[in-house]
């Protein structure tokens, strides 16, 4: 999200580059949501954390959406809130989970005759670009149908509030 707000967004402090892993920590230990022994650590930084980091270092105020279980409720809820927010906003969502606890980077929704998918990218990756049939191939990007995530882990989704960068 912060490397999407570097790029596409029009704002005195969106030149800021993105901060690294050690400026994330030291930035939630400075704000008080974590300990000292935080920084440095391997410990989660979940929807919450991202929220206010990117309210910190980029003055962007998000907002959380809390969905109790995966199937009908993400359908219902989150489907509605992704495509308003993508319409509204263009910035990509942060959504992580309890038992589905990979963290996903959602970029796209679409919903037809089929059902809803959304199109994710794995945050982990790193490196070198390459080109999109090998981000595909190799599984860091992706159309992923609702149905073939966790129906019982909970989800939450951070959605940073801009307005869309002219083009």
């Amino acid at each position: 999200m912060a490397s999407w707000l570097c790029s596409n967004w029009t704002r005195e402090n969106s030149g800021r580059p993105v901060p690294s892993l050690p400026e994330i920590q030291q930035a939630l230990v400075t704000m008080g949501d974590k300990e000292d022994s935080f920084s440095g650590s391997r410990e989660w930084v979940g929807t919450f954390e991202a929220s206010l980091v990117l309210d910190y270092f980029y003055d962007v105020s998000c907002k959380l959406v809390h969905v109790r279980a995966g199937g009908t409720e993400l359908e219902d809820v989150a489907v509605e809130e992704l495509h308003q927010h993508f319409e509204k906003h263009g910035c990509p969502v942060m959504m992580g989970g309890d038992r589905d606890n990979s963290s996903k980077g959602v970029l796209g929704v679409c919903t037809g005759d089929k059902g809803s998918y959304l199109l994710v990218v794995d945050p982990h990756y790193y490196g070198c670009q390459l080109q999109r049939e090998e981000l595909q191939r190799r599984g860091w990007v992706g159309w992923k149908p609702l149905s073939s995530l966790d129906q019982s882990s909970f989800y939450n989704l951070c959605m940073p509030q801009t307005t869309k960068k002219a083009i």
